[in-house]
């Protein structure tokens, strides 16, 4: 495949940066795995010839709902994976510990981490008592939304002005619409990078084509995020699971510039150019003037397969961690666990009172 370039604007200063991404690396083995990677498909293949059972063999196997009921966890099993990736509340003094002296940058996804899982994503909306802690948090720390979702569409949902917001999986970012107290370098107010605009046509086109496609399937929906697409089959009859398998892989087989991966009861469609959820956060990270600090200290908390590129970036620098929020056992290269938003949101409000109580303590010196 031929290298892309990805054009980076900087609008305050009218500087344009071209960046060559480097081959995308697959999270790493290890830890508990409660159905064999070989099932979950990473990418699955369009042209390949790939059989239309195997797509819904990995559709079966990345539902969480599919692995409660057929894949029941044992407890020494469960505890097992709880030992290698504990919870976050537990273990809250562990990582305060681990990041003094340093500077915390917060990393969220938003379906499944500040909002419940739902059957339409256009009611994911988060609570009240959510949005005010992430405006807190952001408050106390550099915030970014990294999301697979449209970014406008996310900015609707969270209504924050303060946060940074990644979409299509950190290939539309924005920063905030007001001056940022943490950016080191003193760069533009608002950071704007699309990885994929000359992807805009074709994945216009794409989407009408699955639109018409999908209607045949009851409870099929088709999502366009603006650089990627999603098909939802959270409300298809697994007994059509194959027909809407067959349905995508119709169109997309004239498109071999798309590549499909998986998410929870999702199918994305995206450019095949190396971009991916651990870039958006290095290129945010950069824009705080963050990424060559050694007293950095990055949080990524996210629920989704699309995560583990940025949790596995995490571990390649050796710096923060990543949190897997999951009821379930998973394949991870998160560090520590948490098991729905209502969690997240009791680790970050613990966050924000460490960092109240920390400039109380300052103050009194």
């Amino acid at each position: 495949m031929t290298q892309q370039n990805v054009v980076v604007s900087d609008t305050k200063s009218g500087v344009s940066l071209s960046v060559f991404p480097t081959a995308s690396q697959k999270p790493p083995g290890g830890g508990y795995i409660s159905i064999p990677r070989r099932r979950i498909l990473k990418n699955l293949e369009i042209n390949g010839g790939q059989r239309i059972n195997a797509w819904v063999e990995s559709m079966r196997a990345s539902s969480p709902t599919h692995l409660k009921s057929t894949t029941p966890s044992l407890p020494e099993e469960h505890n097992s994976w709880i030992l290698r990736h504990p919870s976050a509340l537990d273990m809250f003094d562990q990582i305060i510990e681990a990041s003094n002296g340093k500077q915390i940058v917060m990393f969220l996804d938003y379906d499944g981490t500040l909002s419940p899982i739902v059957e339409d994503p256009d009611r994911a909306f988060m609570s009240d008592s959510m949005r005010k802690t992430v405006r807190k948090v952001a408050r106390c720390f550099p915030t970014a939304i990294v999301t697979g979702r449209c970014k406008d569409k996310v900015y609707n949902f969270v209504r924050l002005a303060e946060l940074y917001y990644a979409g299509s999986h950190g290939m539309d970012i924005k920063g905030p619409t007001r001056s940022s107290k943490y950016n080191k370098d003193g760069k533009a107010e608002t950071v704007l990078f699309q990885a994929a605009s000359d992807f805009l046509p074709m994945i216009d086109e794409v989407y009408q084509q699955l639109v018409d496609k999908t209607k045949p399937t009851s409870g099929a929906m088709v999502e366009n995020n603006k650089f990627c697409l999603s098909v939802h089959f959270r409300c298809v009859d697994e007994k059509k699971w194959s027909e809407l398998a067959r349905q995508v892989k119709s169109v997309l087989k004239d498109y071999p510039k798309l590549r499909l991966t998986q998410g929870r009861k999702v199918l994305e469609i995206r450019p095949t150019i190396k971009w991916d959820k651990g870039k958006a956060l290095e290129f945010l990270l950069e824009s705080l003037g963050l990424a060559n600090c050694s007293d950095v200290f990055p949080v990524y908390i996210g629920d989704d397969r699309s995560d583990e590129d940025a949790f596995k970036k995490l571990k390649d620098r050796g710096q923060g961690f990543g949190i897997l929020v999951s009821k379930f056992p998973k394949d991870t290269s998160a560090s520590y666990s948490l098991q729905e938003p209502n969690e997240v949101m009791r680790f970050l409000q613990r966050l924000v009172e460490w960092k109240h109580v920390s400039l109380g303590a300052r103050s009194r010196v």
